[in-house]
């Protein structure tokens, strides 16, 4: 029996890519076929009641040392490392559920709570790593480092108690992010070879914080990183050190594990611009799966006419297309870039005599605002067609943007943007306005475009959700999801997806110090030249007739249906550990 260790902040509850990539594993039939055993590890986040309260509303409660409970004997298993440590444990199972198939699996769950561990062996912990890794945690004192290290050292025991390390065949340990680090390092000190140690690299933390600060953003540094690593130069020397961000000395000691797994191309290649020693790494592709669930003709047409009825009680004008854009609402996703596009469609939308609504389903809040909120912004003041300046409307990040979708649309005709800051697409989290029948899959399948023209994503889910339906997606060529479909799709011209690519480099930057200066002036010109291009390509792939959206449909699918979580798992992820098994 395989068994696979997933150590996490989203081991509870899930928040985002991560959460993601745990449900779609685990509710993969490829992956499950072949590791029946999983173990999610993490905080206990809320403290020990809050914590088991979560575990109970979404799965089973074994033990939970700080709340006495105890089902079949489990004390007398973690006893001696809460003693030992100073820690308080939960532990016991979480249901994955793909609502689609049906297919459902409950993984374990360990929590630890680690807010009073005991000093001593922390610190010899700390110690070792600075002796073989050269991580000195003396200088970093965020907690979200803090908190993973000390982690590491319940949780290594605690896998020995439940007899992970006595199993027929080796564990794996899936450090996902820097968060699980410290415990792959941790298995990797006492060099216990019956586990083995896989790096997940959802991104490159290092490099988004570049990427983000610069105000070049990825027209600046993927044009310095390919010419930097063409003369044998790295992160450090290019951009200074990179120690003081807390992150960066756990990714880069993940060219011990023995294999990373990359979400996207870019990934790897960000990876391997950290350190030269990735020169010798086992970096391995992995990406994400993406919803592949097919549907008819007639369901895509009845979730768009519902779509479309909403979007004209809402604006009194019923839109000949739907475009979206799902994400967070985070400087990394590039939002300005829409704008731009929807600006150039704008002046042929009054041509052409069409008309369009863009929904940007978005928020920067970590959690739904309440039915009740909700209720009473749009009977105010017509919540989500107009906004209002704080809670619980607009915080400060999302009056900013709203500031530029009131701008667009004071200027713009044929081309509306609906800004709906909020999680959730249903009649609780959007008012009364919206029907009663309608969920979030019917605002996936009535896209008729998906923009995700990110300045650094990874992989991006959300961007090639709408493609099985027959949607058009727009994601960078940086992101992951790009490279995937490439994979899938070929490099032809496919009608189901639209590449923007803000990596054009401007004229006369020819060297690597050149390259270092383009900053807001010539990444702005490089929008305005691309965004072009993108309105361009959209414009000649927008379905005109029924039959056009039928063989976008069709063709969607059959893309879409190589990407999802079992062809992930058959080709990436079980190869991966495959190799890594057969090297022991």
């Amino acid at each position: 029996m395989k068994t696979v260790v997933h150590v996490t902040h989203e081991a509870l509850q899930k928040v985002g890519g991560i959460g993601a990539v745990l449900q779609g594993l685990c509710t993969s039939e490829a992956y499950l076929a072949r590791v029946q055993r999983n173990i999610l590890i993490g905080p206990m986040f809320g403290g020990p009641q809050a914590a088991t309260e979560q575990l109970a509303k979404f799965g089973e409660v074994y033990y939970s040392s700080a709340l006495s409970i105890d089902n079949n004997g489990w004390w007398q298993k973690f006893r001696h490392i809460q003693e030992e440590l100073g820690v308080n444990i939960i532990y016991g199972r979480r249901e994955f559920r793909d609502e689609e198939t049906g297919r459902a699996s409950k993984p374990e769950v360990l929590l630890f709570g680690i807010e009073h561990m005991h000093a001593h062996p922390l610190a010899v912990f700390k110690l070792r790593l600075y002796e073989r890794f050269h991580i000195q945690s003396d200088i970093y004192d965020a907690w979200d480092y803090e908190q993973y290290l000390r982690i590491a050292l319940p949780a290594y025991k605690a896998l020995a108690a439940l007899g992970v390390d006595q199993a027929d065949e080796p564990a794996t340990i899936m450090a996902h992010e820097y968060m699980g680090m410290p415990t792959a390092l941790l298995a990797i000190l006492e060099n216990n070879r019956r586990y083995r140690t896989v790096f997940y690299a959802h991104e490159a933390a290092t490099i988004r914080r570049i990427v983000e600060k610069h105000l070049g953003h990825d027209t600046m540094f993927y044009n310095v990183m390919r010419q930097a690593m063409s003369e044998g130069k790295y992160v450090d020397e290019v951009f200074g050190s990179q120690k003081s961000y807390f992150k960066h000395p756990l990714v880069a000691a993940s060219r011990h594990c023995d294999c990373t797994l990359a979400v996207g191309d870019f990934v790897r290649e960000e990876l391997r611009f950290l350190h030269p020693d990735f020169a010798k790494a086992d970096l391995r592709l992995a990406y994400n799966g993406i919803p592949s669930h097919q549907i008819s003709s007639a369901d895509r047409n009845r979730s768009r006419k519902m779509v479309q009825s909403y979007l004209e009680k809402l604006t009194g004008a019923r839109p000949d297309y739907v475009f979206t854009h799902v994400t967070r609402l985070a400087l990394s996703k590039g939002l300005w870039r829409d704008l731009k596009v929807l600006w150039r469609m704008e002046q042929a939308a009054r041509k052409a005599g069409w008309t369009a609504t863009f929904v940007l389903l978005s928020t920067e809040l970590g959690g739904p605002r309440r039915p009740n909120e909700i209720l009473h912004m749009e009977a105010l003041y017509g919540w989500p067609l107009a906004h209002r300046e704080g809670y619980p409307d607009l915080s400060g990040g999302e009056a900013e943007f709203y500031a530029s979708v009131q701008r667009f649309n004071l200027a713009a005709r044929n081309v509306k943007v609906i800004f709906v800051n909020q999680f959730g697409w249903s009649t609780d989290a959007c008012g009364k306005v919206m029907p009663p029948e309608m969920n979030f899959m019917d605002l996936r399948k009535a896209a008729d475009v998906e923009f995700g023209q990110s300045i650094y994503e990874p992989f991006g889910i959300a961007q090639l959700e709408p493609l099985a339906f027959g949607g058009i997606c727009v994601p960078t060529a940086l992101c992951g999801c790009a490279g995937f479909f490439r994979q899938v799709a070929g490099d032809g011209d496919s009608p189901n997806a639209v590449l923007a690519d803000y990596t054009h480099l401007p004229a006369g930057f020819d060297s690597l110090d050149r390259m270092m200066h383009i900053g807001l002036n010539e990444r702005q010109a490089v929008e305005e030249t691309e965004s072009a291009r993108v309105a361009k390509e959209i414009l000649r792939k927008l379905p005109k007739t029924d039959q056009d959206r039928d063989r976008l449909l069709a063709s969607g699918y059959a893309l879409a249906k190589n990407m999802g979580w079992d062809a992930v798992s058959r080709d990436y992820v079980l190869p991966a550990m495959a190799d890594i098994d057969a090297k022991a």
